[in-house]
């Protein structure tokens, strides 16, 4: 491949390897329209790539048709014009196939299908890669040279890496084509007040800010009444979205800066919407005709809104976000003239619920804290705002939504709490509490650089890595490793699968951050509450006990061989560990250890660098997998116990129901006796045991947990120091003796009355 961009796998290093996403980026930003950009992309491409023909055609669903959209070397005239029925031509095939289709004589294949006028009769040497988010079709990436200059294997890997890449811009584009007007009723928002809420924590912390409801926050209806007197002009309109477009892509970049894992272009849908000329051209056309700019861009947003909702994708109902989210900042930026970019800036923000990628948001505009009202967090929020230091406290309250804006709120997310405007003591008490705090730079000082119980026997200290600013906490603390990276959260923060190129990068920085200590990658645990928004093809009554973990692995392989391919690259010099989660059989374990041994395969075929022994585990968290744990250890290189699904399952309790909270208990007898027994089989098998669920990190737990024979624990960072010091207070000798106790008792009162106190540190 010439223009050096792209040569293949073996000679391209990991940033050229994603096909210079920021120049891709850059090209977005810098386009006028959907047309300009697609336009760009295609003269980029055939550029790079010399050919003589690059074409665009995005898929209709619907239908099931796809449409030229872009082309350079064909006439400009057949854009538009051109249609296929999914399955008609090479292009439609390669769409239904789902599959590159390379041949260097097109007009002589069956598949063939003829247009007259658009001039591509010369151009005989044909490739097309299918363009899909995740498994949903979006369209196809073509090209063409005469039959002298055929493409190689090369040239065919090379475009599959631009094709990937080109999703993440093209899906906007796809749904913004033929959105019509249809006017929407606008909210009502109600004032209202109270004083202290009792909550249960989510992500642990302190804030004290004001209150931003963000329901009220996203009535159109209400920004749109704050000044009814005062008429805004279209050069007032115009100045708005350039505004907002800066706003936007100062956003993008502080994403990009600050979780470079996580920078799935989470504002590149609003930035489309600004770029599109239906929508623009629809405010503009309503002000000319004597309207408000800020009425026009309410109706206009309203009307798109009203158009997804419509839709019978959840992916694109949810896009009626986008819309509104878009809507507010250019109202926002119509009546204020402050070139702010956060609008959540230091702010506590209460609302219903929120997608991950909300809370990315959330983050990258400076909120303080997080309320959320009305049932549990699911465990992937909670998590992920961690990872944001973000405090995030539920409360099951509604009046909360009724809190006017910019009420002071003290957030206590360490106890759950939250006060609504606090009175001078509460607010002393608060203070005090946070002087108290551990600064990273005091917790480095107390880390011990090895972990030992109280008589001295070693235990391996290591880190949940949820994302990749979890990095800065466990280096600086000198963790023993990786026990747990979750490699979900790059799957559920984006708007669809990231492709092995993506993957590579983001494991890479991981793998580098660790020399010379082990890296746990678990594969994909999506399904459940941790749910990929843009994955819509089963429907399930009882999401955690459906197509989840490992079972949607084995049903997408695709997608399975393609993070295992990544994560074998990413990891080619390093102790590499592979986990597979919700393993419940024999015949399971054995065909995703058959996945990784073809992985293997193809990449030694390949030449690429990579991994070629990883370490072979699984999650212990299913009580079928304790029942079988014998046979298991017999056939992994290490159990890592995940406590919090095998809890809920042992005990029939959903840990994300705020109503059966008290029926989750880590010191059910059943619970203790089946941690027992997985410890004795890895034990009596010489398999690696750890734990990484909840119960690693709290303490009171630890003396069972060592009791037991468990000697390696992974923790969220922020739970290093907390957790040290809680070994550091137990012997082994006494924990034992307890473990033996508790593993007698048969009543949970029992059990708990042998239970320690959390033991006090300094890391509170």
């Amino acid at each position: 491949m010439h223009g050096g961009i792209i040569v293949g796998y073996q000679t391209m290093d990991s940033e050229r390897l994603l096909y210079d996403i920021n120049e891709l980026n850059h090209l977005f930003r810098g386009s006028a329209s959907v047309e300009t950009l697609l336009n760009k992309a295609v003269e980029t491409v055939a550029e790079r790539t010399q050919s003589a023909v690059c074409s665009i055609y995005l898929y209709n669903s619907e239908k099931r048709e796809l449409t030229l959209r872009a082309t350079r070397g064909l006439n400009p005239e057949s854009v538009g014009r051109v249609r296929l029925k999914l399955g008609r031509g090479l292009t439609g095939q390669a769409l239904q196939e789902m599959r590159t289709i390379c041949v260097s004589d097109a007009s002589r294949s069956p598949n063939y299908q003829f247009f007259p006028g658009i001039f591509e009769e010369r151009y005989n040497a044909f490739l097309a890669v299918p363009m899909a988010r995740g498994l949903s079709r979006m369209g196809v990436l073509v090209l063409q040279r005469d039959s002298d200059h055929c493409f190689s294997p090369s040239d065919i890997t090379a475009l599959e890496t631009v094709a990937s890449q080109l999703v993440h811009i093209i899906e906007n584009a796809q749904f913004l084509i033929g959105i019509h007007e249809t006017p929407a009723e606008p909210a009502k928002a109600v004032p209202a007040g109270l004083k202290f809420v009792k909550g249960k924590k989510a992500a642990e912390g302190f804030a004290y800010a004001p209150a931003m409801v963000r329901e009220k926050q996203k009535s159109l209806a209400l920004l749109a009444s704050h000044d009814p007197g005062k008429t805004y002009t279209i050069e007032d309109f115009h100045d708005a979205v350039a505004r907002t477009e800066r706003q936007l892509e100062q956003l993008q970049e502080q994403v990009e800066h600050k979780l470079s894992d996580a920078a799935s272009l989470i504002f590149a849908a609003h930035l489309m919407i600004l770029k599109d000329r239906d929508f623009i051209g629809k405010v503009v056309e309503m002000i000319q005709a004597g309207g408000n700019a800020l009425e026009a861009v309410v109706e206009v947003a309203t009307g798109y809104m009203r158009n997804f909702l419509k839709s019978d994708s959840d992916y694109m109902r949810e896009k009626a976000n986008d819309i509104e989210d878009l809507a507010i900042r250019l109202v926002n930026n119509l009546v204020s003239k402050d070139d702010e970019t956060s609008a959540h800036n230091a702010h506590i923000v209460v609302t219903r619920g929120l997608f991950p990628s909300d809370l990315l948001k959330l983050s990258s505009e400076g909120a303080s804290g997080v309320v959320l009202v009305g049932g549990g967090a699911t465990s992937h929020i909670s998590i992920l705002a961690r990872s944001l230091s973000m405090p995030m406290v539920i409360a099951d309250n509604h009046d909360l939504l009724n809190v006017p804006d910019g009420t002071p709120l003290l957030i206590d997310a360490e106890m759950g709490n939250l006060f609504v405007d606090p009175d001078d003591e509460v607010l002393e008490k608060f203070w005090a509490r946070q002087r108290a705090r551990l600064t990273l730079a005091d917790q480095k000082k107390l880390m011990k650089p090895e972990t030992t119980t109280a008589d001295g026997v070693r235990v391996r200290l290591m880190a949940n890595i949820n994302l990749l600013t979890d990095l800065k906490v466990a280096t600086e603390l000198n963790c023993d490793g990786v026990g747990l990276y979750r490699t979900e959260f790059p799957f559920i923060i984006r708007t669809t699968f990231p492709s092995e190129a993506e993957q590579y990068v983001i494991y890479r920085k991981l793998v580098e951050s660790m020399p010379d200590k082990p890296v746990t990658f678990r594969t994909l645990d999506a399904g459940g509450d941790k749910i990929l928004s843009y994955y819509h093809d089963i429907r399930e009554q009882n999401p955690a006990l459906g197509m989840r973990s490992i079972r949607f692995s084995l049903q997408n392989k695709p997608i399975f061989a393609e993070q295992v391919r990544a994560i074998l690259r990413a990891g080619a010099a390093a102790r590499l560990r592979i986990m597979f989660p919700m393993i419940s059989s024999l015949d399971e374990l054995h065909e995703a250890k058959e996945v990784v041994r073809e992985s293997i395969e193809l990449l030694t075929q390949q030449g690429i660098e990579h991994n070629a022994a990883p370490s072979l585990g699984m999650m212990v968290e299913l009580p079928a997998a304790a029942e079988l744990a014998e046979e298991f250890a017999r056939e992994v290189d290490f159990f890592s116990i995940g406590t919090n699904d095998l809890i809920q399952f042992m005990l029939a309790t959903d840990r994300t129901n705020e109503a059966v909270a008290d029926f989750y208990l880590p010191h059910h007898p059943a619970v203790l006796r089946t941690l027992n027994r997985i410890a004795r089989a890895a034990l009596k098998h010489n398999c690696e045991l750890s734990l990484c669920g909840d119960m690693a990190h709290q303490t009171q737990y630890m003396p069972f947990l060592l009791g037991i024979g468990i000697r390696t624990f992974s923790v969220d960072p922020i739970f290093l120091l907390r957790t040290q010091q809680a070994i550091k207070a137990t012997s082994v000798k006494d924990a034992e003796a307890l473990a033996q106790a508790m593993l007698s008792k048969s009543r949970i009162c029992e059990i708990a009355a042998l239970l320690p106190a959390p033991p006090a540190s300094a890391a509170q």
